[in-house]
């Protein structure tokens, strides 16, 4: 990625962010402290604002669960972007937590996440977009949506 903004990155890579989604509850989408800034969870925000639906086991199989995880990195890209104007402000990827929403039997939750980290990686190149990481199975998220990921930066 040398001497490329990560607008052009986006670009090349052929992605489209969707809109930012505004909170639902008593939280800060975002906070900064320091040279930390910190996102809250988000789930997989589509174009047209409606969330990606279902359990994966069940409605969402493991390829779609991860499609799902990309399409929650693409929303926390957006959230950068709408509140710090561009992410070229993100020097690196600290920690990524995804909770994915699966029957008991499912295993593959860090398959899943891969989702989100793989775009990170592809966003930010692979010693910046790949930091720590968690990927751990619930019962249920909020909505029924398949996954939610939390992620802390470093900014420049």
């Amino acid at each position: 990625m040398e001497n490329k903004t990560t607008a052009e990155q986006i670009s090349r890579l052929g992605l489209s962010l969707p809109p930012a989604p505004a909170p639902v509850g008593v939280y800060k989408p975002y906070l900064i402290e320091g040279k930390t800034l910190y996102l809250s969870g988000h789930g997989p925000v589509q174009s047209d604002r409606s969330l990606i639906i279902g359990r994966i086991g069940r409605e969402l199989d493991m390829e779609q669960g991860k499609l799902a995880a990309r399409q929650v990195g693409l929303t926390m890209l957006s959230t950068i972007v709408t509140h710090l104007g561009s992410l070229d402000r993100i020097r690196r990827v600290l920690k990524v937590f995804g909770m994915v929403n699966c029957t008991p039997e499912f295993e593959r939750h860090p398959y899943v996440i891969n989702g989100c980290s793989e775009l990170f990686a592809s966003v930010w190149g692979k010693d910046h977009g790949i930091g720590v990481r968690s990927a751990v199975g619930f019962g249920s998220l909020p909505d029924n949506i398949p996954v939610e990921i939390e992620a802390v930066f470093m900014l420049h």
